[in-house]
């Protein structure tokens, strides 16, 4: 399957799962795809059919962009160099949970979480330590005699009980005897904090020293929002309300030219997914104040204006209100 086939497959999958979609991303640079949204889930997902053409960087924008905007970085991909992915596990392509369409398509639409996922030495699940210690203890067994029966070590049983994942197949055996479910589901829509590898977030990537860009970062800043610059997004910065309680701005800046008015278009549509209002900041007047709901700010303006308040209003008064999806 090409890789723009599954792309339509995963956003008519969404839909069908009842998710608003943006645009999809067909500007550069582009670190996801689109974007997806169902009440308070977000998704910025990235469509590849070899997951392991995600490289680090894009990966560290990826969970940069979802702590900024509240949402969950995901790859859906059909396989690796090596494998095919299975459906029913989830991977990881730094710090990114990432699974096949047919998983997605079961916790979306089928409401059935995945159980396995994939880490270094094979597949495992994340196990009930307390129901393995209460169903030990009710049978009178000790670690040494529940160690024996899994073929494993006394330790490793105490670190089981204690909150240590375990391997498919000793979750199978403790399944199999005690005839009850010991497996926790992988929370992917929660980017699957509890089992991947502990990896900061990288830093915010630093602009160009007196660049446009970095001017126009310095203005908004005076104007009270802390800005976010990116570095693979049809975006050049997310910029937060220092209150956090008004709105989070998806900003650009450049000559509106007929490429700078296909992107704001596209930040307009990703803004409506994701609650966010989208401003492009024009080198000189374009003779309209907003695209599809992204504001249009010239910079002479934005230089005049020293007030936070003023600065909001304007972008207010420019972009439509973000839609609930």
């Amino acid at each position: 399957m090409s890789r723009e086939a599954l792309l339509e497959n995963v956003t008519a999958l969404l839909a069908d799962a009842g998710f608003l979609t943006s645009e999809r991303c067909a500007v550069r640079p582009k670190g996801f795809d689109l974007a997806a949204r169902s009440g308070e889930d977000l998704l910025l997902v990235k469509v590849l059919g070899n997951v392991d053409a995600f490289d680090a960087a894009t990966g560290g924008e990826m969970r940069r962009l979802g702590t900024y905007l509240s949402g969950t970085p995901m790859v859906i991909g059909l396989r690796t160099r090596d494998e095919d992915l299975k459906p029913g596990v989830v991977y990881f392509r730094h710090g990114v949970p990432a699974i096949h369409p047919d998983t997605l398509y079961d916790l979306l639409l089928e409401d059935v979480p995945p159980l396995i996922y994939a880490a270094p030495g094979g597949l495992y699940v994340n196990i009930d330590g307390d129901l393995v210690e209460d169903e030990r203890k009710d049978r009178g067994w000790s670690l040494g005699r529940l160690a024996d029966e899994l073929g494993v070590s006394r330790r490793t049983v105490a670190k089981y009980e204690d909150g240590m994942n375990a391997s498919v197949e000793v979750a199978v055996k403790l399944e199999e005897m005690f005839d009850k479910p010991f497996s926790d589901p992988v929370s992917v829509m929660e980017g699957a904090e509890e089992v991947r590898d502990g990896e900061p977030t990288p830093d915010d990537p630093e602009t160009e020293p007196d660049s446009e860009t970095e001017q126009v970062h310095a203005v908004l800043s005076k104007a009270g929002f802390v800005v976010h610059p990116t570095e693979r997004a049809p975006f050049k910065a997310v910029g937060e309300d220092d209150s956090r309680v008004e709105f989070t701005l998806l900003s650009s800046y450049a000559t509106f030219t007929r490429a700078a008015k296909k992107r704001a278009k596209l930040m307009a549509s990703i803004g409506r997914v994701t609650r966010t209002r989208a401003v492009f900041f024009t080198e000189d007047d374009a003779g309209r104040d907003s695209v599809d709901g992204t504001a249009l700010v010239a910079r002479d303006e934005l230089d005049e204006t020293d007030d936070a308040d003023r600065l909001r209003e304007l972008i207010r008064e420019r972009s439509e209100e973000p839609q609930e999806a």
